[in-house]
């Protein structure tokens, strides 16, 4: 393995000097164990990497780590048969910058157990716009299907519509076949949602009813958000309809009744991407590559950066200014 003495990550620590990130020198012995060696080609931004990064969540478990919840580049050396030199490959979640390091460094050291062969029809910079906001995006629509969902039910509603998440689900939804009604309390990003193929954008008064059941306005839906706004609209799904639930970005409470459960049947679906089984993982890929492949992602990624760009990045995420996908470009993605 022609792996250099040295090279740069973006590494978090919290010790007896305080909680800090920053780019620092490291060398391979700093890396965790692993089957699978992978020089990286670019990762992503979420807004668990920004609290990791920060310190404004408690997302690390232990320290130092390097950030970065998602991972694309190609492998230089393994130990697992399955890989070998030059495979492009992909990882998201997976324990990545929570218990193991993650995707912001040059290179990384990762369990062969969680690494997916770059799928056919996707290239690395493409995997990494979609990353785990897209592969949880595509997880809850997964989960909802599984449960019987179809168009014929009626729109999906997408909560949280400008963010990460939000951005790909309506992209995706869409791409499935599914009329599309895109939540957002940024009214001036109308034109973009509707470019992604939301069909109606709808401000966040629609979902704020009190009551524990209301009118049947959506087939089911994605729910970045959480608190009032996800008992709302499970207050507006119709019968048999499904809600996933993937986010906490207002509140992590949920005060609503069971009516919308035992009178119309409505199913609450939630969404754990980090920890999604390895077939599950792979058929997500397949459509991801295939049949769900938003045709929108240069629009979706708004924004490109490097591994020095990441604290103005973090800041802009956490205070609500950040639209669709940061791209972390680290190295070649050709």
């Amino acid at each position: 393995m022609n792996l250099p003495a040295s090279f740069r990550a973006f590494r978090i620590h919290n010790d007896a000097a305080g909680y800090r990130s920053g780019i620092e020198s490291i060398t391979r012995d700093d890396l965790n164990p692993g089957e699978v060696v992978i020089k990286t080609a670019c990762s992503s931004v979420n807004y668990k990497d920004a609290l990791a990064g920060t310190g404004k969540g408690k997302i690390l478990r232990q320290f130092p780590l390097v950030g970065g919840i998602d991972i694309a580049g190609h492998v230089v050396a393994s130990t697992d048969a399955k890989f070998k030199e030059g495979d492009a490959v992909l990882v998201t979640g997976s324990g990545l910058s929570e218990t193991r390091d993650g995707g912001y460094a040059e290179y990384a050291r990762l369990d062969a157990r969680w690494v997916i062969p770059l799928p056919a029809g996707l290239s690395l910079r493409e995997a990494m716009i979609l990353g785990t906001a897209g592969f949880t995006a595509a997880l809850g629509l997964l989960r909802m299907e599984d449960n019987r969902q179809s168009p014929d039910l009626g729109p999906l509603a997408v909560t949280g519509a400008t963010g990460g998440v939000g951005s790909l689900a309506v992209a995706i939804y869409s791409q499935a076949g599914y009329e599309v009604h895109a939540i957002s309390g940024k009214p001036e990003q109308a034109n973009y949602l509707k470019a992604l193929g939301a069909t109606e954008v709808l401000g966040r008064e629609a979902l704020s009813t009190t009551r524990p059941m209301d009118s049947a306005r959506f087939g089911g839906g994605l729910d970045n958000v959480g608190g009032p706004m996800l008992a709302a609209l499970l207050a507006h799904t119709a019968a048999y309809g499904n809600v996933a639930s993937c986010g906490l970005a207002a509140s992590p409470d949920l005060h609503a009744t069971v009516m919308p459960f035992i009178i119309r049947g409505v199913s609450l679906l939630g969404v754990a991407s980090a920890g999604t089984a390895r077939d599950i993982r792979e058929e997500i890929w397949r459509r991801l590559a295939g049949p769900w492949k938003p045709r929108q992602l240069d629009t979706i990624c708004t924004r490109e950066a490097t591994l020095d760009d990441l604290p103005a990045v973090f800041s802009s995420l956490l205070s609500g200014h950040a639209l669709g996908r940061t791209l972390v470009r680290i190295g070649d993605a050709a």
